[in-house]
C-alpha cells in the first residue's frame, strides 16, 4: 500500500488558516507566523508553522500548530497501544491548538487532529488518524457544554450514531487527572489510533472534527466575552489552570509525544497558560459559582442529551 500523505497535510494548511481567520477576526488582534524547518542532522526531521496570540483583545494566550515530521524511531508514547511498531520509523502531522482567554467567564478550548504513519521496513505502512476537541471552563454554563457537544455529535453523526457516545466517553476518560480524581473540564470528543473506517473515511471523518471546531468555539466565545469579572474570578480562573498545566506535563499523550521524539520545545508548550497559581489544600466555599463547577460540571454527563430547559437555565 502507497501513501500519498500530501492530501493530508494540504488539508491541515489549509484547517490552521481557517481557524486562525476566524479568531483573528473575533480577538482583534493578529497572531504571530513562525514558520519554522528542523536542521539537517537533527534528531527529528519536517517543518511547521507556529501561529500565536498574546495579550490579545479575547484570548490572552493562543497558539495553533502546524507540523509535520519524519523520525527514525516511534517514541513509547506513540507505541502505547501498538507495541508490534516500536522502533519503526515514522511520519506524523497534525493540527493542534489550546486558546486561554482572558475572561474567565470564557472557557478555555483544546483541538487536535493529526495522522500517523509508520514505516515498519520490510512490511507494509500502517495509518491511523487521532484527534478531537475538548471544554474547559472556569465558570460553568449549562448551555455552553450542550453547544459544544451538539456541535460535536452532528460532527460525527455522518459517519455513524455510535462514534459520538463512544469518543465522548473516551474523551471523559482521557482527560481525568487520575493524580487528583477529577476531569479536566467539560470534555467533547476524543479519539486515537483510529483506522476501522479505512484511509479515506477515517480521514473525512477526521476532517468532519476539525471543521467542526469553529462553530462548536466561537459562539460561547461570544456569548460570554463582556461577562463582567473581579480579581476572586481571575484568582480562580488561574487556580485552575494549574490543572491545565499538570494534565498536560503529566497524562498528555501528545505533549509527552513530541517532547519524546525531539520535538520543537517552543511550539509544543504553547498551549500553557500564561498566569497560573497552585494553593495547598485547598477547596471552594460550598454554594459559590465556584463550588457548582465540580458538584455541577466536572463530573461526566450526557450534555448532547440534555432537555432544552437544562440548557437556558443559566442564560447569557
Amino acid at each position: 500500500m502507497s501513501i500519498d500523505t500530501q492530501d493530508v497535510r494540504r488539508y491541515l494548511l489549509g484547517l490552521q488558516d481557517g481557524i486562525i481567520d476566524a479568531l483573528q477576526a473575533e480577538d482583534g488582534h493578529a497572531f504571530v507566523r513562525d514558520a519554522w524547518r528542523k536542521a539537517p542532522g537533527e534528531r527529528l526531521q519536517g517543518d511547521g508553522i507556529s501561529r500565536l496570540v498574546e495579550e490579545g483583545g479575547v484570548l490572552e494566550r493562543g497558539g495553533c500548530n502546524f507540523s509535520h515530521v519524519q523520525g527514525p524511531t516511534l517514541p513509547p508514547s506513540a507505541t502505547q497501544h501498538r507495541p508490534e511498531l516500536a522502533g519503526a520509523p515514522f511520519e506524523a502531522m497534525g493540527v493542534s491548538l489550546v486558546m486561554h482567554p482572558r475572561n474567565p467567564y470564557v472557557p478555555t478550548a483544546h483541538m487536535n487532529v493529526r495522522m500517523f504513519a509508520a514505516l515498519p521496513p520490510g512490511r507494509e505502512p500502517v495509518v491511523w488518524f487521532g484527534g478531537g476537541m475538548d471544554l474547559t471552563p472556569y465558570y460553568g454554563f449549562e448551555e455552553d457544554a450542550v453547544h459544544f457537544h451538539r456541535v460535536c455529535r452532528d460532527a460525527l453523526a455522518p459517519f455513524g450514531d455510535a462514534l459520538y457516545p463512544r469518543f465522548k466517553r473516551w474523551c471523559d476518560e482521557y482527560f481525568f487527572l487520575k493524580h487528583r480524581g477529577e476531569p479536566r473540564g467539560v470534555g467533547g470528543v476524543f479519539f486515537d489510533d483510529f483506522a476501522e473506517l479505512g484511509f479515506e473515511r477515517s480521514f473525512a471523518m477526521t476532517r468532519a472534527v476539525g471543521d467542526a471546531f469553529v462553530d462548536a468555539y466561537l459562539p460561547i466565545v461570544r456569548r460570554r466575552r463582556a461577562a463582567p469579572y473581579g480579581e476572586r474570578e481571575r484568582d480562580f480562573q488561574a487556580y485552575r489552570r494549574g490543572r491545565y498545566v499538570e494534565f498536560n506535563l503529566v497524562w498528555d499523550r501528545g505533549t509527552l509525544f513530541g517532547l519524546q521524539s525531539g520535538g520543537r520545545t517552543e511550539s509544543i508548550l504553547m498551549s500553557m497558560p500564561p498566569v497560573v497559581k497552585w494553593r495547598y489544600d485547598w477547596k471552594p466555599e460550598p454554594g459559590t459559582p465556584e463550588a457548582r463547577l465540580y458538584s455541577d460540571f466536572l463530573r461526566p454527563r450526557d450534555w448532547a442529551e440534555a432537555a432544552a430547559g437544562d440548557a437556558a437555565r443559566d442564560g447569557a
